[in-house]
């Protein structure tokens, strides 16, 4: 029992180290400073505060990475703190460590995620969950473009109950946006799936940053609107 824990321990510590160095490396490609901020001791009375981490899913994942790490931080510059791509599933009991060729086959449940740390999620965590929305369509169900299979569903994993209930308004107020037709998807139901955040397994090397590493390398996502538009 204890040799068995022992090797759960160690297996959990070496993937922590591994998704750290991963991300960093994924920040540093893109030519931006690592700006990693450390949170402060709060009054035991004041709010609980909102968790760094979460993982987005939007289709192939180097368009996801691309688009938050470079894009999003054009608008908030040093919101991100890491990123890495790679894979994640909404299930608890889901393969363990998954190949890209085997999470390609659609047959292990895992997606292709962009996994985040940012460095003030108070300030941004809501505008990265719109600004998801914008360079993706999540009005169709495990797909995006010609990209088809349940790995490439719109995903958003969570870290902890307030981020499922910021996650869950803007996804509200985007189904209204629609339905009165101010922001436009070749669907009518936002399909996006939001779930409590799982093990993380990156991808390997040449996968991350791939678009910076290869500026015409295959992309399907763009911008489907500019601005968070308000209900009136």
């Amino acid at each position: 029992m204890l040799r068995r824990l022992s090797q759960e321990i160690l297996r959990s510590t070496t993937n922590k180290s591994l998704i750290a160095s991963t991300a960093t490396k994924s920040i540093a490609a893109y030519g931006l400073p690592s700006h990693r901020m450390h949170s402060t001791t709060t009054d035991s009375s004041s709010m609980i505060p909102l968790s760094r981490t979460l993982a987005l899913g939007a289709g192939c994942y180097w368009g996801t990475e691309k688009y938050v790490v470079k894009d999003f931080q054009k608008m908030f510059p040093g919101s991100i703190a890491s990123a890495a791509v790679g894979f994640m599933s909404p299930e608890t009991n889901a393969m363990k460590n998954p190949s890209y060729r085997q999470v390609c086959s659609g047959s292990t449940g895992h997606v292709e995620v962009l996994n985040v740390e940012l460095n003030e999620p108070e300030k941004h965590f809501e505008e990265l969950i719109k600004f998801f929305y914008m360079f993706h369509d999540p009005t169709t169900k495990d797909r995006q473009g010609n990209d088809m299979g349940s790995q490439y569903g719109s995903a958003i994993f969570c870290s902890d109950v307030q981020q499922k209930e910021i996650a869950g308004k803007v996804k509200t107020e985007l189904q209204s946006l629609l339905d009165a037709g101010k922001v436009k998807y070749s669907g009518k139901k936002i399909e996006t799936g939001i779930y409590d955040i799982q093990t993380f397994y990156p991808a390997h090397d040449e996968h991350q940053a791939y678009l910076e590493k290869n500026p015409s390398g295959y992309c399907n996502h763009f911008m489907r609107f500019k601005e968070w538009l308000v209900m009136n």
